[in-house]
C-alpha cells in the first residue's frame, strides 16, 4: 500500500498557491449579493468565483460575495453551497451527486486547495474562497469541462485485458492476497481531477500530458496480476509526455481529498517504464 507523505517543497508550493488565490480574490472586484437581515458577526462570508457564458457577445467573470448562517445548514462546504442556491441565489451553478466523497462530482478549488465540497468542512468565522478547478475550461461558475480528462482516462484502457479469454461458465480470475494488496491506495480514486489540476506539468501540457490521476490509474492496471497486457501498457506510456513530465513535486498527493498518494505511484510507474525501455532496446539490438 502506498503511504501518503508530503515533501517540504510540495507543502511550500501549496502554501504559496493558497496565498496567491486569496490575494487574487482580495484584489478583484467583489460584488455583494443583495441580502437582508445579515448578521456579519456570526455568519460566514463566501467569495465565489462566478463565470457566466457569453451574454451579448461578452463573457462575464467576477467574484460574488454571499453571507450564510452556517448554523442552519450541514457542516460541509457543499451544504453551504446548496443553501446559497436554494435560499439566496438560484443562478449559482455547481456539480454534485453522492454527497459522500464517492462520485467525485463536486470537486472545486476551496481556500486555495482542490478538494471535494461534500467532504470539506466549513471553517467557522473565516471567509471561504471557492472557485472552479484550476486551469480547466469553465462551462459556468464552478462547473468545468471534463471532456479532455475523460478522454485521457479512456486512452489508458482502464479495464482488465486478457490474451486468453475466459471460457464461458468458468470461475473468476483468482488473485493472491499479496497481489490484491498492491492495489490498495489505487482503486479508491474517484476521478475527481483534484490532483491533476493542481499539477504544474498538467497546467501547461494537459493536451499531451496525462496527469497524475490518469497515470495513477494506468499504474493500477499495469501492476494488476490478472492483466496480461503489461508491456503493451508500458509501451503506450514511453513517450516524452507520458510519465517523463512528472517531476515529483508532490502537490497531487498533498491535495488528494481521498488521501491517496499519486506521487509515489508515478515514481514506481516511471521505474517500470524505464525498465521496459531498457528491455525494448535490448530486443532491438539483439
Amino acid at each position: 500500500m502506498l503511504i501518503r507523505t508530503f515533501s517540504k517543497f510540495s507543502l511550500n508550493f501549496l502554501s504559496d498557491v493558497r496565498v496567491l488565490t486569496k490575494s487574487l480574490v482580495n484584489g478583484s472586484s467583489v460584488y455583494s449579493f443583495p441580502q437582508e437581515n445579515v448578521d456579519k458577526s456570526t455568519w460566514t462570508e463566501f467569495h465565489i468565483h462566478r463565470y457566466l457564458p457569453e451574454v451579448e457577445g461578452q463573457s462575464k467573470r467576477f467574484v460574488q460575495s454571499y453571507w450564510v448562517n452556517t448554523k442552519q445548514c450541514g457542516p460541509m462546504v457543499l451544504d453551504a453551497l446548496i443553501k446559497i442556491k436554494n435560499e439566496i441565489d438560484p443562478t449559482l451553478t455547481f456539480r454534485r451527486s453522492c454527497r459522500e466523497g464517492i462520485c467525485g462530482s463536486c470537486s472545486m478549488h476551496i481556500n486555495g486547495l482542490n478538494s471535494l465540497a461534500c467532504i470539506s468542512p466549513l471553517i467557522p468565522n473565516e471567509k471561504m474562497v471557492i472557485g472552479p478547478l484550476v486551469r480547466m475550461p469553465i462551462v459556468k461558475d464552478l462547473v468545468v469541462d471534463m471532456t479532455n480528462f475523460y478522454n485521457q482516462y479512456k486512452a489508458i484502457d482502464p479495464w482488465l485485458k486478457r490474451k486468453q479469454p475466459k471460457v464461458p461458465g468458468s470461475k473468476e480470475y483468482y488473485q493472491s492476497m499479496e497481489d490484491r494488496a498492491k492495489l490498495d491506495g489505487l482503486y479508491e480514486c474517484v476521478l475527481c481531477a483534484c490532483c491533476s489540476t493542481m499539477c504544474p506539468s498538467y497546467w501547461w501540457n494537459q493536451n499531451v500530458y496525462l496527469g497524475p490521476a490518469i497515470l495513477q490509474q494506468a499504474y493500477r492496471w499495469i501492476i494488476d496480476s490478472r492483466d496480461e497486457f503489461t508491456d503493451d501498457r508500458l509501451k503506450k506510456l514511453s513517450g516524452d509526455f507520458a510519465v517523463k513530465k512528472c517531476y515529483q513535486i508532490g502537490t497531487c498527493t498533498a491535495t488528494c481529498p481521498k488521501g491517496l498518494n499519486p506521487r509515489d505511484a508515478l515514481k514506481n510507474l516511471k521505474e517500470l517504464v524505464h525498465d521496459y525501455q531498457e528491455r525494448a532496446a535490448s530486443w532491438q539490438s539483439a
